[in-house]
């Protein structure tokens, strides 16, 4: 098992493309609402041009390139896991239903015997 050390750095450039990315979203949302009488094909085109250039700004930063590779890790450890058969899932579902069952019961009886200790037997208030 491999070890990996992971070193943050953050340079001045990664620090102007997430300032870049940033600007061009907020210009994003100030062009939707700016651009609004000239249309909605205009208004949409630009709200899309300027996200989609600010995901390609945000994704050549180094923490757009960790957030890929994290991504790729995630989907690598998904693959990994056992999923239980749709019978497993079905018995394991039916397990906790009925210990669910079993427990509303148990805590009723209890607080039925409980009530009737308390306020019949030992204070002897009547309903």
């Amino acid at each position: 098992m491999a070890t990996t050390q992971v070193e943050t750095v953050s340079t001045s450039a990664d620090k102007a493309k997430l300032a870049a990315a940033l600007l061009l979203v907020i210009g994003a949302l100030a062009a939707f609402y700016l651009l609004g009488k000239q249309g909605q094909i205009v208004q949409w085109g630009a709200l899309i041009a300027c996200l989609v250039v600010a995901v390609v700004v945000f994704m050549v930063s180094e923490p757009g390139k960790q957030f890929v590779a994290f991504g790729r890790d995630s989907w690598r450890e998904v693959k990994k896991v056992v999923w239980p058969s749709r019978k497993e899932a079905i018995q394991m579902t039916a397990y906790v239903f009925g210990f669910v069952v079993i427990m509303a019961l148990f805590l009723w009886l209890t607080d039925k015997t409980l009530e009737w200790l308390f306020y019949d037997a030992i204070l002897g208030w009547k309903k």
